[in-house]
């Protein structure tokens, strides 16, 4: 990948030179509507807005990681995006309409697009359809786990050549804490491990992530792997 930017929570933006894509950008504030202490302590950045993804991935239908206030950004009547979601979100988001090419992306699924090879992989979280995104772009694979908990039947999907996975490591709603991210960055031995949903809704700092190939991103900002 040319760049990889963190876009707070569990968003990411990925480039190369032929094409650009988002998983799970949270880029409002929805989330305090719901639940008023899960306030945005980072303010967006509207120039994220100027982007124009070729792809859109989400990983599962909790309204940090699939928002339809961000999304309408994106995904209008006239855009052709390429969008990949589990069941939870695809019977949402399809319903945009226009001419975007909506693909039902559960576990499992794999989908090549722009080149790079996108494969669903097994997640453990709230949302029965969550999942975890292998993407392969011919020379490195990255992980974006998506929410989950440590569970040992999720290894059995990820291959042995990882080059950075993206991981939860707050520790609620359902998502690993920092000890079994830790554990779980050493059962699948990448190179390197960016701790994300984290700083968003909490006071909490990627720093006190204790593991030898961690990465600290920081928002809006390109992830130096």
């Amino acid at each position: 990948m040319k760049r990889i930017i963190w876009l707070g929570q569990a968003g990411l933006v990925f480039e190369n030179e032929f094409c650009t894509f988002m998983v799970d950008p949270y880029l409002s504030d929805s989330v305090k509507d719901i639940e008023p202490q899960n306030y945005r302590r980072v303010p967006v950045d509207n120039k994220m807005f100027e982007i124009k993804p070729n792809i859109l991935v989400f990983t599962h239908a909790h309204l940090d990681h699939y928002d339809p206030e961000t999304v309408k950004h994106f995904l209008t009547e006239n855009s052709e995006i390429t969008v990949l979601s589990p069941r939870s979100v695809w019977e949402k988001v399809r319903l945009f309409g226009g001419k975007n090419n909506y693909i039902l992306f559960d576990a499992g699924t794999e989908c090549t697009v722009n080149g790079i090879r996108f494969t669903a992989v097994k997640a453990v979280h709230s949302d029965p359809y969550a999942i975890g995104v292998l993407l392969d772009d011919g020379s490195k694979k990255y992980y974006v786990t998506g929410d989950t908990l440590y569970n040992s039947s999720i290894f059995n999907s990820i291959p042995k050549d990882i080059y950075a996975v993206f991981l939860p490591v707050n520790g609620v709603g359902n998502n690993m804490n920092m000890t079994d991210a830790a554990r779980f960055v050493e059962k699948i031995d990448p190179i390197y491990a960016v701790p994300m949903h984290i700083g968003m809704f909490d006071n909490r700092s990627p720093n006190d992530f204790i593991c030898d190939k961690k990465v600290i991103p920081e928002i809006y900002k390109e992830i130096q792997l």
